[in-house]
């Protein structure tokens, strides 16, 4: 028989599993090898019973002749030095994807200034998925394998060729072809078997370690320096687990460590990840993260100064940078924050890869092969940062992990409570049928017990527990045995969160704020994560949100503006001019996702550019729906926050707020329609901005700009009375009667101030006062009045034989015709030294309001009006004698949409933005 020479010494694989007569012509032609290139001198024993039908099974092992262990005692016994000396580079798949990147690897290794380096290399990016394709096929019969093995082939071979030259070249192509060879033989009995064990499974795969380790050693040694390649199945012995893990031996692993040294010593070694023996000398691997793995285990061995992991990404991000675009890379981590990060599913390190290097402080280094300028994550003992100065390490909470694809189970019953053992079988069945439990939350009146499975596996959990307690849930010791599928795990993980008073409840207060339902909770006593169960279609959302609130990002909100008309507009050039200096000093990212009006609207997934979205909504507008303007502009998961901003004074637009508050969608708007409305629905949505964290600001309903709102509000909320409100509140009869002076007929000064643009383009829509009464009536439901808008009685300047005539245009031409009426009561007014003011009145004393044209002492601040200004009297238990008086201009687009903006950054700040 012929063997390949790279066959290890003592390598022992197992049967391959019966299978009919008809293979066993097959079966006798496989050729036993190895993945170790060096020429032992072998004692091959395959032994095969080969009658009856199950005469096809057959060992495959090798022995060390005498002569091999003299040479063994000629080798000058060569002492291996461990301490500082040593660094560890371990590089991934993609970092050895490509001729190119395998030179530019070797570069990083020689320019590396450590004494001693060892560099723990994956199998080339794909190949090890290629491998796993290789066994299928030949596990399913598929003739295809050998197609697919010429294609790992020929990957190698191109690679080798760009990179080797001469000898380096030849030996390795030569030893490439011995190896394809030998695994075309044993895919081939695996082909005619129909199935193969996990070990010779781990056989074949494992040689993609080899060949990229071979290639990057030959490639450092072209460079002058010397450089050997290590099998890590001579080293590391490790012992398989029922967990698909495996468990180092650490004790057998060093003194193999020991002796491979004093054959092969050398300053560089490159050695295979991935794969190790079992204590048989059964070539096995590490499973998942197995290169992460080898590498932090070689640190342990070497005692290394540190352990480099090369990847693709800059470091660790505090949250994954696919969901939240702002998440920032983590100078440090403490060797517990990676672990919790990791075991949640963040892209750090699985968590068995850092309790190697935990055990002798030695820290991990997380670095971007593709950007050697980004310093990368050192996660290490939390002694070493914890006094660095830093805005990221200010905060309590490091970074956020989710897991996806959960379910949860809940078993509740009041049967359970003080009966020892219910937990311990609740688990037992979960562990019988292998599912893992993620999570595990019990409230501590042992009523029920709530845990997290993959959805995958709940199915068989539940029919598991329904088996196991059927006569419990019979007899009503169990009430249920519940799943709530399509879940999602939220974790905060942060070592400074130990003993810190108020995170939960920051954490908690952010979701609410973002109107995310929380299904389970659950804390270790170690208090470095609090994981939290929501909805799946949550997940990203809320993932935001609690980053937002930690300050770890901005407070990014998603806006929906309804209405471009002059306020509309209006706001959307106040927003494109402050838009840069909220990000920069506020830490407010504000995206206009859609602007609709009753004919168009314009939408964008990433925010609409404001500089130029009037040509944008004329050349790319489509016909506007409001359903699906709401949809697409909440429906954007990756900003937790949705506000829509109701520029117009459409009753209909309003009677939409209570659905969108209901939603979690917060509401701003200056229209007056929803809370000047019928007041049942007025109360039903004030209810559901007091049960919800939702937010509804209206300021600019009642004052434009001025803090009319707030003020009362505040007085209330401060526990004031408030007496009375008294005020002028139409901009426009502000203007009017502050120039009815003098000689001036009344319709002179209405045309005056219509063409100043101050009323609304038919003047009767102020004049009628039904504007005034709708502040009014707001006024007074915000002080606890139940009125109807009807209840308010509204002395109009509109003249009655004018209110029907057909056009504004007809109105203002015989306007002039009713002039004497109030040329009379201005003239009364004066000659007793008093000035015509229109005001509304909130009396809630007596509990009524009122709209009309009053009389005033010119001392009065009423009479001492400019222009278009408004003014507003609060007298309360606390200004009864001398009334709080806010005035301001409270007219015009400008101040209208300030008012607006001022609620947004409200929200804002109310959202987590800094204060």
């Amino acid at each position: 028989m012929a063997f390949a020479s790279s066959l290890s010494p003592s390598y022992s694989l197992p049967n391959l599993s019966s299978q009919p007569k008809k293979s066993v012509s097959t079966l006798n032609k496989i050729y036993p090898f190895s993945l170790l290139h060096r020429p032992p001198i072998f004692r091959v024993v395959c032994s095969s019973q080969l009658q009856g039908r199950d005469s096809s099974n057959f060992n495959l092992f090798a022995s060390v002749t005498s002569a091999d262990i003299l040479l063994d005692e000629a080798v000058e016994q060569v002492q291996l030095p461990k301490g500082d000396t040593w660094s560890i580079h371990k590089f991934g798949g993609t970092c050895v994807g490509t001729s190119e990147r395998i030179q530019n690897v070797a570069n990083i290794v020689v320019k590396d200034e450590s004494k001693r380096k060892l560099v723990v290399v994956s199998a080339m990016s794909k190949v090890t998925d290629m491998m796993y394709d290789l066994i299928h096929k030949a596990q399913a019969r598929d003739d295809s394998y050998i197609v697919a093995l010429d294609a790992v082939l020929e990957k190698h071979k191109a690679t080798a060729i760009d990179l080797l030259k001469g000898d380096d070249l030849t030996n390795f192509l030569a030893r490439l072809h011995q190896d394809i060879n030998n695994l075309k033989a044993m895919l081939r009995a695996i082909y005619i078997a129909g199935h193969v064990t996990e070990s010779f499974s781990d056989f074949v795969v494992g040689h993609g370690e080899l060949w990229s380790a071979q290639l990057l050693s030959s490639v450092v040694r072209k460079s002058g320096l010397k450089c050997v390649c290590m099998d890590t199945r001579d080293v590391l012995v490790v012992n398989p687990t029922s967990s698909d893990q495996v468990d180092p031996d650490y004790l057998e692993s060093g003194r193999r460590l020991e002796k491979w040294y004093s054959e092969n010593s050398s300053d560089i070694i490159v050695a295979t990840g991935f794969i190790a023996s079992t204590p048989e000398n059964i070539p096995t691997t590490l499973k998942r993260d197995g290169s992460d793995f080898s590498a932090a285990i070689m640190g342990a061995l070497f005692r290394a100064r540190q352990v480099t992991i090369w990847t693709d990404v800059d470091g660790v991000y505090s949250a994954d940078p696919r969901k939240v675009s702002e998440a920032v890379v983590l100078s440090k981590l403490s060797y517990q924050e990676a672990w919790e990060m990791s075991y949640f599913g963040a892209n750090v390190l699985h968590p068995r890869t850092i309790i190697p290097v935990m055990k002798y402080d030695i820290p991990i280094v997380i670095r971007n092969i593709f950007n050697l300028s980004a310093p990368g994550t050192m996660i290490c003992r939390p002694a070493d940062f914890e006094n660095e100065d830093g805005h990221q390490l200010e905060s309590t909470v490091k970074g956020f992990a989710t897991i996806d694809n959960l379910a949860l189970v809940n078993v509740e019953g009041t049967g359970m409570a003080g009966v020892p053992g219910t937990s311990s079988a609740i688990f037992g069945a979960v562990k019988d049928v292998g599912a893992n439990v993620i999570m595990i939350s019990q409230a501590s009146s042992e009523h029920s017990v709530c845990f997290a499975v993959p959805e995958k596996e709940v199915r068989a959990v539940a029919s598991a527990l329904e088996s196991r307690f059927r006569q419990a849930l019979s007899a009503g010791r169990l009430s249920q045995i519940a799943v709530i599928p399509n879940c999602s795990i939220l974790a905060a993980v942060g070592q400074k969160m130990a003993s810190t008073p108020g995170v939960s409840a920051t954490l908690f207060s952010a979701l609410a704020k973002a109107n995310i339902n929380i299904r389970a909770i659950a804390q270790g006593c170690s208090e470095y994560n609090v994981t939290v169960v929501v909805k799946r279609e949550d997940c990203i959302k809320a993932l935001r949100a609690v980053h937002s609130r930690f300050y770890l990002s901005r407070t990014t909100i998603a806006m929906g503006i309804i209405g471009p008309g002059l306020i509309g507009a209006t706001l959307l050039d106040q927003l494109k001019e402050q838009a840069a200096v909220l990000k920069e000093k506020s830490n407010i990212d504000l995206r206009v996702l859609g602007i609709t009006g009753s004919k168009t609207m314009l939408l964008s997934d990433t925010g609409l550019d404001l500089s130029i979205w009037r040509d944008q909504l004329k050349e790319k507008g489509e016909k506007a729906d409001m359903q699906k303007f709401v949809q697409y502009v909440h429906g954007n998961h990756f900003i937790p926050n949705t506000v829509l901003v109701d520029c117009t004074a459409d009753s209909f637009i309003a009677s939409h707020y209570h659905d969108w508050l209901r939603r979690g969608i917060h509401v701003i708007t200056p229209n007056k329609k929803a809370n000047s409305g019928p007041l049942e629905q007025y109360s039903k949505l004030r209810t559901l901005q007091r049960q919800s964290y939702t937010h509804y600001f209206y300021e600019a309903t009642v004052g434009a700009g001025l803090p009319i709102i707030s003020t009362l509000q505040g007085l209330l909320e401060t526990g004031d009375k408030i007496l009375r409100i008294e005020g002028i509140f139409s901009g426009t009869l502000s203007y009017i009667f502050n120039n009815f002076v003098g000689a001036r007929p009344f319709s002179e000064v209405v045309k005056e101030a219509k063409e100043a643009g101050y009323t609304e383009p038919d003047p009767r829509d102020d004049l009628s006062g039904t504007d005034v009464a709708r502040k009014v009536i707001i006024l007074a439901r915000e002080s606890g009045l139940k009125l109807e808008l009807s209840d308010i009685p509204v002395q109009s300047l509109v003249p009655d034989p004018l209110k029907d005539v057909a056009s504004a245009e007809e109105y203002m031409q015989q306007l002039h015709l009713y002039d004497q009426d109030l040329a009379k009561q201005r003239q009364e007014a004066e000659a007793t030294g008093e000035v015509l003011r229109y005001v509304g009145v909130v009396d809630v004393v007596n509990q009524k309001g009122t709209v009309e044209l009053r009389r005033y002492k010119k001392e009065h601040p009423f009479a001492q009006l400019s222009g278009s200004d408004n003014i507003i009297a609060f007298s309360t238990q606390r200004y009864e004698k001398q009334p709080l008086i806010v005035r301001g201009p409270g007219a015009g687009a400008e101040v209208t949409a300030g008012g607006v903006f001022s609620d947004i950054l409200r929200l804002a700040s109310y959202l987590g933005a800094p204060s």
